[in-house]
C-alpha cells in the first residue's frame, strides 16, 4: 500500500516562469519609461547639446567684450573708444554733430 504525500499540480510548474516573466517585464517597462530610461537619455543628450551651443555663444560674446575692454586699458586707451562709449551711455553730443544710431550686435 502506497501513500501519496504530495499532490502533483500543474500550477506549481508555472510559478517560477511567471515570476521570471513578471520581473523581466518590470525591468523592460522601466528601461523604456522610467527616470533613467532610454527616452530620458535622448532628452538629456539634446539638453546637453543645447547647453553646449549656449556656452559657445557666451564664449563668443565674452571674447568680443574682452576685446572691447582691452581698448580701454590704461596705456592703450583709445580716445575714439572712450568718446564713443561716453556718447552712447551718457547721451552727450555737440550741437554741430549728426548722430546715426545703429543696433549693436
Amino acid at each position: 500500500m502506497s501513500t501519496r504525500q504530495k499532490r502533483n499540480s500543474s500550477l506549481g510548474l508555472l510559478v517560477i516562469p511567471a515570476i521570471c516573466i513578471a520581473l523581466t517585464s518590470y525591468f523592460i517597462y522601466h528601461s523604456n519609461q522610467g527616470r533613467f530610461s532610454l527616452q530620458a537619455k535622448v532628452e538629456l543628450d539634446q539638453k546637453a547639446l543645447d547647453l553646449k551651443k549656449e556656452l559657445a555663444r557666451a564664449k563668443e560674446q565674452r571674447e568680443i567684450l574682452v576685446a572691447r575692454v582691452s581698448l580701454m586699458r590704461i596705456g592703450t586707451l583709445e580716445r575714439d573708444m572712450l568718446d564713443e562709449q561716453a556718447r552712447y551711455h551718457l547721451n552727450l553730443t555737440n550741437d554741430s554733430e549728426i548722430i546715426i544710431y545703429r543696433q549693436q550686435k
